[in-house]
């Protein structure tokens, strides 16, 4: 196998053209989020004080489940697209601050898909902001992210239904079940 490059970020980004409405078209499984996700999405607003809130929603059972964080960047000074994350856990009862890596590792000119990781290469998302994605950019950002040593092999496509769900259409899980269902795999 060849060596990976070394991970790069996108340099420059504008936060303001990376606002709104992004669908997740694959990911690397991952405990925070329900196995039998399905229309998953992030929505992004910029503060006024330029941190950016988060709006993390999937549909797991006919049911909204969705969890509420706040991004901003890892170095204030620095032009590199290294975010942080932060959410509180559990979402029905938000007292344990959890922070995590949001590195933008390519974004098109048009800023319509996206590759995110982070260092330790656990995690990977590709984002488009329809909720499908053309096979060969796909296939582009796969082996972008194969390029700087993620195994690719661990990517799960999200389905994605056509239309949409509207706004936060559907019964919520207000007990936050998802959350302890997805740390034991269900």
């Amino acid at each position: 196998m060849a060596k990976a490059k070394e991970m790069e970020v996108e340099r420059g980004l504008d936060l303001n053209r990376y606002m709104g409405r992004w669908y997740e078209i694959a990911s690397f499984p991952s405990f925070f989020q329900p196995r039998n996700g399905v229309d998953t999405r992030a929505t992004y607003t910029l503060n006024p004080d330029g941190t950016v809130h988060v709006l993390n929603e999937t549909w797991s059972n006919g049911k909204r489940d969705a969890i509420e964080g706040t991004a901003y960047k890892a170095d204030p000074k620095s032009d590199e697209a290294k975010l942080k994350v932060k959410f509180y856990v559990p979402p029905f009862l938000p007292i344990i601050p959890v922070t995590g890596d949001y590195w933008v590792l390519y974004i098109d000119t048009d800023y319509q898909y996206a590759l995110i990781g982070q260092p330790s290469r656990k995690y990977l998302w590709i984002l488009c902001r329809q909720n499908h994605m053309d096979e060969e950019i796909y296939n582009q950002l796969v082996e972008k992210a194969k390029e700087v040593g993620y195994d690719v092999s661990k990517l799960h496509k999200t389905p994605q239904n056509d239309p949409p769900p509207e706004g936060d259409a559907g019964p919520k899980d207000t007990k936050g079940l998802w959350w302890f269902k997805s740390l034991i795999g269900k």
